[in-house]
């Protein structure tokens, strides 16, 4: 509602999980995935920042602004540097302690045998 408020012309996600959000949500321009505590902000998929849980509705409303003013290309140049290695590492902590809640491995095989037309086995995904 922040966002719509601004009137930022925008397609924004807001996902329950970082371990496929930011996936889940790639073609939209920004968006924000929870988990351990922290917001991935993403823009078209990418990861360009991690922010505290307490601050993830105001990062992802000045990020709104700063990609509305500068556009995509701008804000992807712009993306913290660590961004995508933090993410990745909360990532990899969640699925080593709650495991692959959401069957991704399954998904992306799936996903590959209907592309491929080919049966992959799991452990070459």
């Amino acid at each position: 509602a922040a966002l719509e408020k601004e009137g930022f012309p925008l397609q924004v996600a807001v996902m329950g999980c970082v371990v496929n959000g930011p996936g889940e949500a790639r073609s939209a321009d920004l968006g924000i995935a929870a988990g351990k505590g922290r917001g991935h902000l993403f823009i078209k998929g990418e990861v360009v920042k991690v922010v505290e849980e307490s601050e993830m509705v105001n990062a992802l409303i000045e990020e709104g602004r700063l990609l509305s003013e500068q556009g995509v290309e701008a804000r992807l140049a712009a993306a913290d540097k660590n961004a995508s290695k933090i993410a990745e590492e909360d990532v990899k902590f969640l699925l080593n302690n709650q495991g692959d809640i959401n069957n991704l491995n399954i998904k992306k095989k799936t996903i590959t045998e209907i592309i491929s037309n080919e049966d992959i086995e799991e452990e070459n995904i």
